[in-house]
């Protein structure tokens, strides 16, 4: 599930694979850029902003690609067989004298002017791997509604950049509140720690090919995915539940005895039983 950590890490992928070479190949294999050809032209360099992905491009153009749930960014070698899903999943192809690469299922797909990259990402908040963060004015972002919950205002992209579902669940399990809690019912303690909690948890998994909040050798994370196990700290079962209107999947994980606060409604636990299964780890 691509979040702000695996968008840094698809964006280096990108820059390492295409930055200062010029492109032997370019098919955009959606309607409106199905006649774009970028052949000839060299890529400048390719940043993560939040999690979306500015691949730049000389002549003043930029790719901007969002991996969302299923998206991904994959290279490979001159001949290597491509792996990352079936042909029709491939919506891009960027190649260069040795190194190709594919965008599968890309929800979103736009070329403009570099000049207009504000337009799609100007409204992103502070980002917690970019050099614009800023962790009082994301903190201020977050405690800005006091009312709405902690969880929604963390997956607000307006309010900090970065995160998803999976750091949402564990960076309120850290904090010992429940995500259903009123941003502004944190107390002043927690919410102090907040903002370097969370740039913490994405700095240390940038690098690392899977994502680990535990410090546990055996246990990855200690309530995403976990649900119905038992809590690694007080063995509760844990739980799952939506969040949100329903207008997306925010699947949410929660220990109802190491967490503080409100609770969603009683039955939604088990919406995701089937769709989200439990962890091995």
């Amino acid at each position: 599930m691509p979040e702000g950590d695996t968008v840094w890490q698809a964006a280096r992928r990108l820059h390492e694979a295409l930055a200062g070479k010029a492109l032997t190949r370019s098919d955009f294999r959606v309607p409106k850029y199905a006649t774009v050809d970028l052949s000839g032209r060299r890529v400048l360099n390719t940043i993560p902003r939040g999690k979306h992905i500015l691949t730049r491009f000389e002549g003043g153009l930029t790719l901007h690609t969002h991996l969302r749930m299923e998206g991904a960014w994959k290279v490979f070698g001159t001949g290597e067989r491509w792996r990352g899903g079936p042909a029709y999943q491939v919506r891009a192809v960027l190649g260069t004298a040795d190194r190709t690469a594919v965008g599968y299922r890309l929800p979103v797909l736009e070329l403009l002017r570099t000049t207009e990259e504000e337009r799609v990402v100007g409204h992103l908040g502070p980002d917690l791997l970019g050099p614009d963060w800023d962790p009082e004015r994301a903190l201020a972002n977050v405690l800005s509604d006091p009312g709405r919950e902690l969880g929604e205002a963390l997956l607000d992209q307006r309010n900090l950049a970065g995160i998803g579902n999976v750091y949402k669940s564990e960076l309120c399990f850290l904090l010992g509140v429940t995500p259903w809690l009123p941003a502004g019912a944190l107390p002043a303690d927690l919410a102090g720690r907040l903002p370097g909690l969370a740039k913490r948890l994405l700095e240390t998994n940038r690098d690392r090919p899977v994502r680990q909040t535990t410090g546990l050798p055996r246990y990855d994370l200690f309530v995403y995915g976990r649900a119905p196990r038992p809590c690694l700290r007080c063995h509760t079962s844990v739980r799952v539940a939506d969040q949100g209107d329903g207008s997306q999947e925010r699947p949410t994980y929660w220990c109802p005895t190491c967490q503080t606060g409100p609770a969603p409604a009683p039955g939604s636990p088990q919406r995701w039983r089937d769709k989200y299964p439990r962890r091995t780890g």
